[in-house]
């Protein structure tokens, strides 16, 4: 077990520095680089001048497409991130992560009987008015029975290890119903839906971003109010309960902090791995500390960053083809984990 203390001569505010600027040229790299190469100046002119002053269509492309979409990836980022590591460390496990305990497989199952069940006989129209409020309601609902029967078992399974496994098997089972779903759905909305599951960051409009980003804040809000109770999990249950931290409490709380943050981004962004899970080992490895007093902004900088980059790469820059993000990510991700796990043993410890 890694102390909670951070090394003494750990330069953190340099390293904090270094991915901020990271985090800032790769913002700016998304907004430049897609099927057409834009500009810096063009850029510039977009974000900070008046419509007279800069091109039409370099500004639609750049405010209506590349901005919310980047911003998308920084809020999927660090929600993906934050959730793994809340995983992790209530689990004590180091292959947690968001889809762990079936709660964002609960939210694609409210997707898709949204997409595959209910939209087929509604075509819409009654949610036509609530617009991206209805997508991310319906995956809330989704997470958030799954979470209740999680905490149902909960309350009657002392076991952390045995809640992860029924956990696990809560999430085969919602994945099930999901299947079925997909063989008795028509074939526009299981085609809708097939895309839905690659993940992607360019769907997101404006609207639901304005839904997405105050879901996330409120998940991160609620993952900074618990970071004390999080250094507890580290060392286990019973030295948690002898600080006085309630275990029933922070478990709901944690819980809803990760049903905030993994569900509403399965909902607009679809399913994405490897953020969850790798973030967090990437982080504890550079900071080499467990304190998620740095961890937890830690995950939120540094997923973003890499979801930044990844959105860079999925767009092929130069060409007019777009790679599903959530490839991209695995494929980006697998070689990073199989690297730390071979160069440092100590990358599986939580």
């Amino acid at each position: 077990m890694k102390p909670l203390t951070q090394h003494k001569k750990q330069p953190l505010g340099l390293m904090f520095f270094i991915l901020a600027i990271l985090f800032v040229l790769f913002f700016i790299a998304d907004l430049l680089l897609g099927s057409i190469i834009i500009p810096v100046k063009q850029v510039l002119l977009a974000l900070f001048t008046s419509p007279a002053d800069s091109g039409e269509t370099f500004r639609t492309i750049i405010l209506d497409f590349r901005l919310p979409k980047a911003l998308t990836a920084v809020l999927t980022g660090a929600a993906l991130s934050l959730s793994g590591l809340q995983m992790q460390t209530v689990f004590r496990n180091p292959l947690a992560g968001p889809y762990v305990l079936g709660i964002s497989a609960g939210a694609s199952l409210g997707v898709a009987l949204f997409v595959l069940a209910f939209s087929s006989v509604m075509a819409w129209g009654i949610f036509s008015s609530t617009g991206a409020w209805s997508l991310a309601l319906v995956a809330w609902a989704g997470s958030f029975l799954v979470m209740l029967l999680v905490l149902y078992v909960s309350a009657r399974v002392n076991d952390i290890m045995t809640l992860l496994i029924l956990g696990i098997l809560f999430s085969s089972a919602v994945a099930a119903i999901v299947s079925i779903l997909q063989y008795f759905s028509n074939e526009s909305m299981l085609k809708a839906f097939i895309i839905w599951t690659m993940g992607s960051l360019g769907s997101v409009t404006k609207s639901q971003l304005m839904v997405l980003a105050p879901a996330i804040g409120a998940g991160i809000l609620l993952a900074f109010m618990k970071i004390k109770d999080l250094n507890a999990f580290l060392l286990g249950e019973d030295y948690a309960r002898s600080l006085g931290v309630s275990i029933k409490t922070s478990r709901i709380i944690i819980f809803l902090s990760t049903s905030l943050l993994a569900g509403t981004i399965t909902a607009f962004c679809g399913p994405i791995g490897f953020i969850g899970i790798a973030v967090p080992h990437i982080c504890r490895v550079i900071f080499k500390t467990a304190n998620h007093l740095v961890l937890v902004p830690a995950v939120i900088l540094t997923g973003s960053t890499v979801m930044l980059f990844s959105d860079i790469v999925s767009q092929l820059p130069g060409m007019q083809t777009t790679l599903p993000v959530n490839s991209v990510t695995a494929l980006i991700g697998i070689p990073i984990i199989v690297w730390m796990i071979v160069k440092n043993r100590k990358f599986v410890s939580v």
